[in-house]
């Protein structure tokens, strides 16, 4: 796996316009472009490892380094400040999805314009601004992402999990200046299921002393899918609630909901799959097909001219790779391979984590508009798993002194989980500078400034209380 920098890209492939990202390779050369801010390094590729069985794999990786960096000095001298900074993997979901829909939509340090022509800009609210940030396509199928061997993807967690560590081997071999950094696993949605099987994956590989060790600190989940049986009860009483059901309907629902247990219980995981994605789908049609993933919109976010982009040559050569890029969201060859994995529980593995001796630091943040992975699943997740603490865990009100919320805090131990106000599944998209503030301060320790309330709602009950007394006299 050679070392492959990013020099530029194209701002625009109808034209000549390039953002930089590392510096010209001839030093003779202006760094930058006029009106283009500050570059970093940034490399891009392929790690090739074997799996599902003796397939030949290829995973797409793009990486870029903290813009704390000056990435005109080797990094042999900033050592020390390259090995402090944390280094976040970034996975998007799906199954199918594309982790540069990450990184152009939400958190990465690029913006494509909603415009047909989808010229891209520099984002101000990217998430390497304080941390190096490395997005990957997988599984195999994803993205860049493919398989030698036609018509081979991934079909279980474990095969995912354990190419994704071999990946992490060679990259880490190739760009051995951040293997001292802490490594935090990140993604959303389906990789509500990526994530934690990856970090144990990592976990276990380090206490069994196989390959180099990885420095992992930590795990991150936006809107996960995590036990996708309670994701989907959840969702129908949210769309009750919101008055996109009748009663008449929701008891329909109820009663296919039943049948999807049956299976669950009975281990028929992929039937599970077919009888749950029907669920999903019959909440829709009864709502009038309402945005799954924010319930105040008809339309969400979308990939626009995202395919055309990465798929010119120009964008490919820069980033080293040969083959189209593809994205999908529970659909197609990915989904199908993954179809008994769809609807099982990964609530256990957070546990593991959680619990870990080596006290991982674990955030999970959602959305509240998400009806399919919003924020009652997570909450009574974390009930289960936290024991009886978390329901006495002071949760804050976030926000400055004067001003709306940004979102509601609770930590236990090494657990953090936010709850973001105005904002639907993608929380990176719809309020950037509210998810970056809440990724630095739970990454370095910052503190969420904000209330407890509960003494005054203790005062205004109390108060009810004495009013209803006195009536009573």
């Amino acid at each position: 796996m050679p070392r492959q920098p990013v020099y530029a890209i194209p701002a625009n492939v109808a034209n000549t316009q390039t953002i930089h990202f590392y510096p010209d390779p001839d030093p003779k050369k202006k760094e930058q472009e006029e009106g283009v801010p500050k570059t970093v390094r940034s490399y891009a590729g392929y790690a090739d490892v074997d799996g599902p069985g003796t397939a030949k794999s290829h995973l797409f990786y793009w990486f870029f380094e903290s813009q704390t960096y000056d990435p005109h000095i080797d990094a042999d001298q900033q050592k020390e400040l390259i090995e402090q900074t944390p280094l976040l993997i970034w996975l998007n979901g799906g199954p199918g999805a594309s982790s540069l829909a990450g990184l152009f939509l939400e958190n990465g340090p690029l913006r494509i314009g909603d415009d047909a022509a989808g010229a891209i800009s520099v984002s101000p609210d990217t998430w390497n601004q304080e941390a190096h940030v490395l997005y990957w396509d997988q599984p195999i199928g994803s993205g860049y992402s493919y398989c030698e061997t036609k018509d081979t993807y991934v079909e279980d967690e474990e095969t995912l999990s354990q190419m994704f560590w071999l990946a992490l081997q060679q990259f880490f071999a190739t760009y051995p200046e951040y293997l001292a950094c802490p490594l935090y696993v990140c993604g959303e949605s389906y990789a509500g299921k990526y994530v934690p099987y990856i970090a144990k994956k990592i976990h276990e590989q380090n206490l069994s002393n196989t390959g180099t060790h990885l420095n992992l600190a930590g795990i991150a989940v936006g809107n996960g899918w995590i036990r996708p049986e309670l994701s989907i009860r959840v969702m129908i009483d949210y769309a009750y609630a919101s008055g996109f059901l009748g009663l008449g309907q929701k008891e329909v629902l109820d009663f296919a909901y039943a049948n999807f247990q049956d299976a669950l219980k009975a281990g028929q995981m992929k039937k599970a799959a077919d009888l749950g994605n029907g669920l999903v789908n019959a909440v829709l049609a009864f709502g009038g097909d309402f945005y799954i993933y924010d319930v105040r919109s008809w339309d969400g976010l979308s990939v626009g001219a995202l395919p055309a982009y990465l798929n010119s040559d120009a964008v490919k050569d820069s980033l080293h790779v040969d083959h189209e890029w593809t994205f999908a969201d529970n659909s197609g060859p990915v989904a199908d391979a993954l179809k008994a994995d769809i609807m099982a529980d990964a609530s256990s593995v957070y546990t593991d984590l959680i619990h870990a001796k080596e006290q991982y630091k674990v955030l999970l943040y959602t959305g509240d508009f998400d009806s399919a992975c919003g924020y009652q699943s997570t909450e009574e997740i974390l009930d289960e798993i936290m024991k009886d603490g978390w329901r006495n865990a002071k949760r804050l009100i976030w926000k400055q002194a004067q001003g709306n919320p940004k979102g509601f805090v609770r930590t236990l131990e090494n657990v953090t989980q936010v709850a973001v106000p105005d904002s639907g599944h993608e929380v990176p998209a719809y309020q950037p500078q509210i998810s970056r503030e809440m990724l630095y301060n739970w990454l370095f320790n910052r503190r969420f400034h904000g209330q407890d309330p509960t003494s005054a709602v203790q005062a205004i009950l109390d108060k009810a209380q004495q009013d209803a007394d006195r009536e009573k006299e």
